[in-house]
């Protein structure tokens, strides 16, 4: 849904006016500041912004991210970001699809086994525990709202959505419950 040109528009409109008005107003930033935003009738509007990774816009950024992650978070805590290669991504496509328990967003149930993520793994999907933990046997539960992020990649949409739902269906989890339409409208654009 980002096209070149509704991004121009976010640069223009949001994210250089915000820099700007931090520059002007002697605030230097250093770190993440992910902008959430909604896309309206209007164009795209502003939600918030935060400053840390959010779990799933971040999975599927890292998923393609081809430069050093550690060499990038090290020139940007030593105030020398603008002198190293712009981060280098995959043209492969991520999608994230969240597990999330029974419950959720309310209060989410707690201690539904999940068996399987190794052989989420295995169809080649990347799992990641946002609210896991062991019980007293050693057996992996749910532990939160959401539970687990199940990112697939492929040469487009559809096939990181199929990569993705491969994952979520090879793990056991009768405690949680997904969204089963992350990606239609752009998989629907590509059938066209």
């Amino acid at each position: 849904m980002l096209t070149p040109a509704l991004e121009a528009e976010v640069m223009t409109r949001i994210i250089a006016p915000t820099v700007k008005a931090m520059a002007d107003e002697g605030t230097p930033y250093s770190g993440v500041l992910f902008a959430g935003l909604m896309l309206t009738d209007e164009g795209p509007k502003l939600i918030e912004y935060n400053a840390r990774f959010g779990d799933p816009e971040t999975q599927v950024m890292l998923a393609r991210l081809e430069s050093d992650l550690g060499e990038l978070l090290l020139a940007c805590a030593e105030n020398r970001l603008g002198s190293v290669e712009p981060p280098r991504f995959s043209a492969n496509t991520a999608l994230t699809v969240v597990m999330a328990a029974k419950g959720y967003p309310g209060t989410p149930d707690k201690g539904g086994l999940i068996e399987g993520v190794d052989a989420a793994e295995a169809t080649g999907a990347q799992v990641f525990h946002a609210g896991t933990a062991l019980d007293a046997g050693g057996a992996l539960v749910a532990n939160g709202g959401r539970v687990l992020n199940v990112t697939g990649r492929g040469p487009s949409v559809t096939a990181a959505q199929g990569a993705a739902y491969a994952g979520v269906d090879a793990i056991a989890a009768p405690s949680l419950f997904c969204r089963r339409d992350i990606g239609w409208r752009e998989v629907a654009r590509e059938a066209e």
